[in-house]
């Protein structure tokens, strides 16, 4: 669930913008949680290091998506690393700033709310397909979930985001990929898939 672009002005009275460059970082793991950002425009990577000093991804966010929702708890330390992909702007506001335009838009609150909901909602499938899925069923549900979440059928990830964010290869992904191109279940573009029969793909997922 986006935050919609309606609500977005409530982000830019509430906050500041700020511009990063590919590769810079926004902030680090274990860094105090103080603000929460919006996306305007560009990707960002989320990851942990775990206890062997490895980089895992969590998720992509781009456009509309927030991050740093641990600033709602204070006081709180940030759970995971913030990263610039591509030009990235955001609107980077304190919890106490927005607080007011939550007041008074219930609309807005409620969208909020929706949007950490799918947070949890993405972490636990996110689990569930590293630990219980091979491969194909990998890659299957991250389309899905990428359906459900952005609700539009064209996903904007290139293979190497996708395999990050699964834990595969580049060319297993590729390779998974082409063969769903195959089954007439998705078209790929540049740096988009496009999805022709979720029907297939979901039952592909659960044969």
């Amino acid at each position: 669930m986006k935050i919609k672009k309606e609500y977005f002005q409530y982000f830019i009275e509430a906050g500041q913008k700020q511009v990063y460059q590919p590769s810079d970082i926004i902030y680090m793991q274990e860094d105090d949680a103080d603000l929460i950002y919006l996306i305007l425009n560009g990707k960002v990577k989320v990851y942990v290091m775990n206890s062997n000093g490895k980089e895992v991804t969590m998720d992509i966010l781009q456009s509309g998506d927030i991050f740093g929702e641990s600033a709602f708890i204070s006081p709180s330390k940030r759970p995971t690393t913030i990263q610039a992909i591509s030009d990235v702007e955001v609107i980077a506001c304190y919890p106490k700033h927005l607080y007011p335009y939550l007041q008074q838009s219930q609309d807005l609150l409620i969208n909020i709310l929706q949007s950490l909901s799918q947070t949890c909602d993405y972490l636990t499938a996110m689990i569930k397909r590293s630990y219980t899925y091979n491969r194909y069923e990998k890659v299957a549900a991250f389309l899905l979930d990428q359906m459900d979440h952005y609700h539009h059928h064209e996903i904007t990830y290139s293979h190497e985001e996708i395999a990050s964010l699964l834990g595969l290869s580049r060319v297993t992904v590729t390779k998974v990929l082409n063969e769903f191109v195959k089954e007439k279940m998705i078209l790929i573009q540049y740096k988009t898939i496009i999805v022709k029969d979720k029907n297939k793909l979901y039952s592909f997922l659960h044969k």
